[in-house]
């Protein structure tokens, strides 16, 4: 897949460390999409941005791409401190589970 180097960059600037306190607002409304370690955040959401439907429609029919679980929001409410890799592509904001180990780099 081939994407304007403008929007990776864009994307790329846009990405922040949040804690689940400031995303439990967003879940609340439905607009969280967890994306799978496996598949760059970046990636994920310049294929949004750009409107790639046939892509991000694979990626939701490998389950890369997902809604959060009721499991993981129950967690997620009651580990408040937990962070994560976000980005927002609006109407959405993608996470990814933040690897602790990463974070301390």
């Amino acid at each position: 897949m081939t994407l304007p180097d403008p929007l990776r960059a864009q994307l790329q600037s846009e990405l922040a460390l949040t804690e689940w306190e400031s995303l439990r607002p967003h879940a609340q409304r439905d607009g969280l999409i967890v994306v799978e370690p496996r598949l760059d955040l970046v990636e994920a959401g310049a294929a949004i941005a750009a409107d790639l439907t046939e892509t991000v429609q694979d990626w939701i029919s490998a389950g890369l791409i997902r809604k959060p679980s009721a499991a993981e929001l129950g967690q997620w409410n009651q580990d408040g401190a937990r962070s994560f890799q976000t980005l927002i592509v609006q109407p959405y904001v993608l996470i990814q589970v933040a690897d602790p180990v990463s974070i301390m780099k």
